[in-house]
């Protein structure tokens, strides 16, 4: 009944009750953004530095080489951590920029060489 006044405050009472599913909503949204979790990388998908992904993959074939090499350590303990470093080394290398070939001469001596008679 739009006369009796049931209408504006069941709407009164709705606003009411959303506010705090609205600052909580506020809240987690803020939680998310600086978590700890992120460190920093809120914004950047990837980070496509080749060092830091060498050296990754150098400190993961390292850890392989070591556990294979180790005969006390139980092979159901070792199979999976060399199963996911093998993992991560193939995920790390398709981060890998492709190399860039580097010039050996410098561009002033590629020109033709000049003959004096």
């Amino acid at each position: 009944m739009p006369g009796s006044g049931y209408d504006e405050a069941l709407a009164f009472a709705l606003r009411f009750a959303m506010k705090p599913v609205w600052l909580a909503c506020a809240l987690m949204l803020c939680g998310f953004v600086v978590s700890p979790a992120t460190a920093g990388d809120n914004w950047r998908a990837v980070d496509f530095c080749y060092w830091c992904s060498d050296d990754n993959i150098y400190g993961l074939t390292s850890l392989i080489n070591y556990l294979e090499a180790n005969p006390d350590i139980d092979e159901g303990i070792k199979g999976p951590v060399i199963t996911a470093a093998r993992a991560k080394i193939l995920w790390l290398r398709t981060t890998l920029p492709a190399p860039q070939p580097m010039m050996t001469t410098p561009c002033c001596y590629s020109r033709k060489p000049l003959i004096i008679r």
